[in-house]
This record gives structure tokens, C-alpha cells and sequence, in this order.
């Protein structure tokens, strides 16, 4: 029997939390984007909502290094998963990553997260906007659609700098030749005279180009991905032209921006100041069990703040409720997690919750 030639494997499914993981390949996109792939040395089917995005842990000069990455892949090819990469001017993170990740190199990845899906938000009429490498989940949620054939008008729109920096522009060009209700445009800022002239689209995406490529956007989902100027422009068309935002969805995670380092740093000094005045008996206790070690906290302090002060070292960040790097169990006592998806209803029900912005609302004790 064609049974007895068959080895059994034990497979596990993937669920958010720390993995170990191997880079198994190196894809070099376009001149300045790299794609690494990765798998377990166990066999692990990969699913995850094509969209989400997984954290990766890193020494860097001796320093651990958190930073969130979309998965470009698609979960229809189980066993592996990649991230794509830009490498950006002063980029600590995708510099060194280009230079330094390699076949066979093993790393952690926290995982994975995100409310910006396909599956969660899904349409029979879709418009995916994607900007420079702002194009990756948005690719990782089209993989997903022609390998599932699924019953969906698509309607995708890219912006580039140039056509030498067109992501995926072998592969978009196949999967759009296949179905008819897939249609594909691609905008470039510039010609490349050096190395390739463009006869498309050129320039900024406008409304003028919108109504031309999709002039039916305003009766599909949409998906957007890019740098922030380029979101903000979109959603000024869309909101100029009465769009139900309930339908736009945008995907938006990474380093914590200045303006809120400051805000929180002015809040801490606030909170400090006002410390003094605070009666003992207002502020709550945050017990780390694993460690033995408590603090009081006022009201509105997170738990990952009341760790800092005992010197603990809660892994973290976005610092903003989106990556998902610092879960920990709840063991007892109620919190206000407000939280940007980086955290399933799965785990809140199991008792997880993000340490960043996880504010007690009484006597709580953290198994950490």
C-alpha cells in the first residue's frame, strides 16, 4: 500500500507567541528590497490572516533589537513564511538585516498579529492601494486570493518611485494575466532612462488616476499600505468624496514616532509631580510573581511601566498596543488594555494581555 512508503510527520500550527525560526532562502526583489524566508526545524504550518505582520528579536551590536515586519508570503504555502525588506538610508534594523541575515542563520520571531486582513474584513469587491514597500501585505493578501481561487474583484493599484522599484512586478504581472476579475496599475513617479522608460501611469496617485483605474472605488473595500503621506493623500480623496471610512482599512505599525516618545515623556513627568500628591491608598499593586518583586502604581500607569520600575525587563516595541512583543499572563486582578491588534481575542481569553498599554484597575498579579 502507498501508505506503508509514507513517514509520518508531527506537525505543529502556528499560534502567536516567541518561535525559534531559520532563514532558509534570500530573494533579492529589486536593488534596494530583499525577501527572506523562513521555517522551524520541526514542521510548522504557518497560518496566519494574509496581512499580519511578526516581530523580529535581534542582537545588533550587542543590543537587543525588537521591529515589527509584514509577512509578504502567503499562508496558502504552509511551511514557511518571508518578510520583505527595504533597505532604507540610516536604517539600523533593514541595513543590517541585508548585510548580516543569511541562509541557515536562526532567529526569534514573535507572532503573529494584526487587525489590518483580509480575512476579517473580507469583500467580493476590493481595491488594495499600496505604496513603495507598503506593498507587502496587500501582496501576501493577493497570493491568497489566487491561490484560493477566490471569488473576488480585485483592483490593485501600486505607486513606485520607478519601474526599477517596482516590488513583485514578475509576479503581479503573471497572477493578473490569469483572472479577468483581477486588474492591475501601477503608477511611477519617474522614468528610469538608465535602465528601463515608463509607458503607465507617472506621477502622484490622484483622484483623476483613481476614477480611471477603479472607477467603481467607491463601492469596494479598501486596503492601503504606504508611506504616510501617500495614506493620508488617499484618505483625503476618499473623505472628499463621502467614502464610508467603517470601509477603508490601513496598516500602520513600527518604531514609537517622536511626538509620542515626547507625550509620554511629559505625561511620566506629570504623573511624577502629581506622585507626591497622591494618597498611598489611590494607587494599586503590581506583583510579578515569577520574580517576587511588587510595586503601587497610580491609576493610569501601565504594567509595563510598574516592571520598569522594578528594573524588570518586559521585551517591547511599538510601545503602542500593535507589535504584540510584550504579552504576558495575567494571573489575577482586572486591567484597560487598549490595545491596535496586537493581540488576538484568543489570547485575552487564555488571560494575556500587553504589558505597554495595559493599565490596572485594581491590585494585580502578572505571571513575569
Amino acid at each position: 500500500m502507498m501508505s506503508d512508503f509514507l513517514n509520518p510527520v508531527t506537525t505543529q500550527t502556528w499560534v502567536n507567541g516567541r518561535h525559534q525560526v531559520r532563514c532558509v532562502k534570500v530573494i533579492q526583489e529589486t536593488w534596494d528590497v530583499r525577501t527572506f524566508c523562513f521555517m522551524a526545524e520541526q514542521p510548522v504550518l504557518y497560518f496566519f490572516k494574509p496581512g499580519q505582520f511578526v516581530t523580529l528579536e535581534l542582537e545588533i551590536a550587542g543590543e537587543q533589537v525588537m521591529r515589527s515586519y509584514t509577512i509578504s508570503s502567503s499562508p496558502s504555502v504552509p511551511y514557511s513564511f518571508s518578510i520583505s525588506v527595504k533597505r532604507l538610508p540610516g536604517g539600523v534594523v533593514s541595513n543590517w538585516l541585508h548585510d548580516n541575515l543569511k541562509a541557515g542563520d536562526e532567529l526569534a520571531v514573535h507572532g503573529p498579529v494584526g487587525n489590518f486582513n483580509i480575512i476579517d474584513h473580507a469583500a467580493d469587491k476590493v481595491l488594495m492601494l499600496s505604496g513603495g514597500v507598503g506593498i507587502t501585505p496587500l501582496m501576501s493578501m493577493t497570493r491568497w486570493l489566487f491561490d484560493t481561487n477566490a471569488s473576488v474583484d480585485l483592483a490593485f493599484v501600486h505607486s513606485a518611485r520607478s519601474p526599477k522599484d517596482i516590488i513583485f512586478h514578475r509576479e503581479l504581472a503573471h497572477i493578473f494575466s490569469r483572472i479577468p476579475e483581477f486588474k492591475l496599475h501601477i503608477v511611477c513617479e519617474r522614468s528610469d532612462e538608465l535602465c528601463e522608460a515608463w509607458a503607465g501611469f507617472r506621477g502622484y496617485l490622484s483622484q483623476e488616476m483613481l476614477e480611471l483605474m477603479a472607477p467603481d472605488f467607491m463601492e469596494r473595500e479598501i486596503f492601503c499600505c504606504g508611506p504616510t503621506p501617500y495614506m493620508n493623500a488617499v484618505k483625503r480623496i476618499l473623505r472628499d468624496n463621502g467614502f464610508d471610512m467603517s470601509r477603508y482599512h490601513e496598516e500602520s505599525f513600527g518604531a514609537t514616532p517622536l511626538d509620542v516618545q515626547e507625550e509620554v515623556l511629559e505625561l511620566a513627568e506629570q504623573a511624577e509631580a502629581q506622585a507626591e500628591e497622591l494618597d498611598v491608598a489611590d494607587m494599586y499593586s503590581v506583583e510579578f510573581s515569577a520574580t517576587g518583586k511588587s510595586v503601587r502604581v497610580q491609576p493610569g500607569e501601565t504594567v509595563h511601566a510598574a516592571a520598569a520600575k522594578l528594573g524588570l525587563h518586559i521585551p517591547k516595541a511599538c510601545g503602542m498596543g500593535i507589535c504584540g512583543t510584550c504579552r504576558v499572563p495575567l494571573s489575577s486582578g482586572q486591567v484597560e488594555m487598549d490595545h491596535n491588534g496586537g493581540i488576538t481575542d484568543e489570547d485575552i481569553a487564555e488571560g494575556y494581555i500587553l504589558s505597554c498599554c495595559s493599565k490596572p484597575t485594581g491590585n494585580v498579579v502578572v505571571d513575569f
